[in-house]
């Protein structure tokens, strides 16, 4: 378990300890940075004893080498190197942005939102991820009904055009985040614009009802 907050971890450890079957052997070892976590993976391996299951916050300290950033880097690290291990990403990110793309990267076998977690859930997630994987607690759940359901196509681009949006970037500093030029996009977002029926043209307008159909 992967997570810089020691008292989350411990949490966690008691539910999963206290509800496993009788005939379960769990040996749970935790990690706090981007550091930690890969010594302790790499150890593993080297004993012939990889791990069968990680879970991986997201916003963890980086690694000192600054390869891995975040959880999220870990879990794809994992993905590459041990793809028969099970790999939950834990978060309280709720963008849709950010949940879409860690969806298509990782394609967790869980995928748990912290601010939905109980105890029975964690408990429930922990026994479905063993056997029948995907497990999503209900905000990742709602978020891809909502993108199933809504008429709008918006590419990956747009998606994450939309999001840096959201979070205050200019456009002309969009650039440097989309890896296009900025009337390239200008135009995305004219066509944004008109695909949401945006009458003021205003970005904030196109920010709040990108919001309300569940874009960002």
């Amino acid at each position: 378990m992967v997570d810089d907050h020691p008292m989350i971890i411990e949490g966690y450890q008691h539910i999963l300890l206290a509800t496993k079957k009788e005939d379960q052997i769990l040996d749970i070892d935790v990690a706090t940075d981007c550091d930690s976590a890969m010594s302790a993976i790499l150890k593993s391996k080297n004993m012939g004893q990889p791990y069968d299951m990680y879970f991986f916050d997201i916003s963890i300290p980086e690694s000192s080498d600054g390869i891995y950033k975040s959880g999220e880097d870990l879990a794809k690290h994992v993905r590459l190197t041990q793809p028969e291990a099970k790999v939950v990403i834990l978060t309280m990110f709720n963008e849709v942005y950010r949940i879409h793309s860690i969806i298509k990267t990782i394609n967790p076998d869980g995928f748990l939102i912290k601010s939905d977690l109980t105890s029975s859930e964690l408990a429930s997630a922990f026994e479905v991820i063993q056997t029948n994987p995907p497990f999503y607690t209900g905000t990742i759940n709602n978020i891809i009904k909502r993108s199933i359901f809504n008429p709008i196509e918006v590419d990956e681009i747009n998606h994450k055009m939309l999001h840096f949006l959201s979070l205050g970037v200019r456009t002309k500093d969009l650039v440097a985040h989309l890896g296009i030029t900025l009337s390239a996009i200008e135009k995305r977002k004219k066509n944004l614009k008109d695909l949401f029926v945006i009458d003021d043209g205003k970005d904030d307008s196109l920010i709040k009802i990108a919001k309300e159909k569940g874009y960002i």
